[in-house]
């Protein structure tokens, strides 16, 4: 059984949170077939939900302790009737490795009207630079130009109407 820190636990935790269970341990328990599924599961995914049917919270823990023995993989988590089992694989780590992505190319950031000298720019102030956003897009002027007033949003208009 591989042990895990609680940095990679919690880690691997939070990845788990928007699984689906992969295989289900119904009244037959845990069969030859259902270990097999267990196994090629973990192979393809390296992270996997199971869940278990059946009320017995010592049946439950025993298929934990029985799974992680028999297949070498790491028990993540236990919370209800699911069980997160992880067990790195060698496939998955080799397709990690291979496919190495090109540098990210920044785009050129030039002033929009910088040394232009027309009386425009000179208004505006300095053109600001480009923003790169999460999504990996460029924003520019986020918050509109400098000293303009934020809008205002929904509410009534000023001087109120009767």
């Amino acid at each position: 059984m591989n042990t895990l820190t609680a940095a990679q636990r919690r880690e691997l935790r939070a990845k788990a949170h928007g699984l689906d269970p992969v295989v289900s341990i119904a009244e037959k328990g845990l069969a030859p077939t259902v270990l097999k599924e267990i196994d090629r599961s973990l192979t393809a995914h390296e992270l996997i939900k199971i869940r278990v049917y059946g009320d017995d919270r010592e049946a439950r823990q025993q298929y934990m302790e029985t799974i992680c023995n028999e297949l070498g993989c790491a028990a993540v988590q236990m919370i209800g009737k699911l069980l997160v089992v992880y067990r790195p694989s060698p496939e998955l780590a080799e397709k990690a490795k291979s496919t190495t992505k090109a540098p990210a190319i920044s785009p050129r950031v030039t002033p929009r009207t910088a040394g232009r000298g027309d009386a425009r720019s000179d208004a505006r102030g300095p053109a600001r630079p480009a923003t790169r956003l999460k999504s990996g897009t460029i924003a520019r002027n986020i918050a509109g130009p400098r000293g303009a007033a934020a809008p205002r949003s929904g509410g009534r208009k000023p001087g109120g109407g009767r």
